[in-house]
């Protein structure tokens, strides 16, 4: 599983004109599932994102945690960070999972977020529109590794 992480001072997603979720001072997470992904990879990765330290401490490093800080999470299903761009001009998703069990690790991903901090998530399939106030920025690609 993969997610891109951005540190935010605030983010939206929104489904047919109408908001699915907001948060403020937090991460936004772009979550894709490529085909072979566990649930055991789906928590790792929810570990890995509320666990990575993106904030600034006292002295202005990057030391601290969304758990840290009390900070929110906005995850927004994109299986097109799992697509093949190695050659050609238009991206390959055979290593994207089947929609019913990407929506299940999504959907599991959340859970496990959400048991932790604040989480609002974008909707599994739908045609969303995401904005944000990317804070720094601070941009990272993190992944859970086979398990």
């Amino acid at each position: 599983m993969i997610a891109l992480i951005q540190r935010v001072a605030e983010a939206r997603v929104a489904v047919g004109g109408e908001s699915a979720g907001a948060i403020g001072r937090g991460i936004l997470a772009l979550v894709g599932v490529e085909r072979g992904d566990t649930e055991a990879e789906a928590a790792r990765l929810a570990e890995r994102v509320l666990g990575y330290r993106v904030f600034p401490d006292a002295q202005g490093k990057m030391n601290l945690s969304l758990l840290d800080i009390g900070g929110e999470l906005l995850a927004v299903p994109q299986f097109t960070l799992a697509a093949d761009t190695k050659s050609g001009t238009r991206a390959g998703f055979s290593a994207a999972a089947a929609p019913d069990e990407g929506r299940r690790l999504f959907d599991l991903f959340v859970e496990k977020a959400s048991g932790k901090v604040k989480t609002r998530a974008g909707r599994f399939g739908a045609d969303m529109k995401v904005s944000l106030v990317n804070d720094g920025p601070v941009t990272f690609w993190l992944q859970a590794p086979p398990s």
